[in-house]
């Protein structure tokens, strides 16, 4: 019974004329009575689950706090990146210093982009908002066609395809930790 209720929940509004058969949903700021907010994270939390292409999140405290979680998220990603790409490459290409640019540069970046992984990794891969990113974009925008919008500035949530993404930054945090290990190391035997 439950699983209906989402699946009519999640396909009040479905559009098929602008965005080539991919589902949107819309959740309504509409306030009728006491617990609005809670019901408008419930719709949210359902059209997360339903993997909907797009969503259209009109309150706005809702639509500012799931912004805020995604662009946090992507911070976090960004930051393993290319601290790890800071650590890997960046010694490599500057010249001898009295001290190995490994210790002064590279474990540092290493640390934190490792740090930077694991707390993407226990924060956000699970969540099923990590597959979202808000879109700004007007053509994408135009092709939703939704209509009677209460908010004249909604939040677009469009679903993307992060596996490569999430491979991307694991692989290079992966390899950012063993540079740091084997930093430590050397250090630790005074080599």
């Amino acid at each position: 019974m439950t699983k209906l209720f989402k699946f009519l929940l999640v396909n009040d509004k479905m559009d098929d004329s602008g965005s080539a058969g991919r589902s949107t949903k819309v959740i309504r700021e509409i306030y009728n009575g006491a617990g609005c907010q809670e019901k408008f994270e419930y719709e949210l939390e359902c059209a997360l689950e339903a993997n909907v292409d797009y969503i259209v999140i009109e309150p706005t405290k809702l639509g500012e706090e799931t912004s805020r979680w995604i662009r946090v998220g992507n911070c976090l990603h960004k930051t393993s990146v290319l601290s790890g790409l800071t650590a890997l490459i960046l010694p490599r290409i500057l010249p001898e210093m009295p001290l190995p640019s490994n210790v002064i540069i590279g474990a540092p970046a290493a640390l934190l982009s490792v740090s930077c992984a694991a707390l993407y990794g226990i924060s956000w891969q699970f969540d099923p908002c990590c597959k979202y990113q808000v879109t700004v974009s007007s053509r994408e925008l135009s092709q939703l066609n939704v209509q009677n919008l209460t908010n004249p500035s909604p939040v677009v949530l469009v679903r993307k395809d992060d596996t490569y993404r999430k491979g991307l930054h694991n692989c290079i945090a992966f390899f950012a930790g063993i540079l740091l290990v084997r930093t430590l190391d050397n250090l630790w035997n005074g080599q």
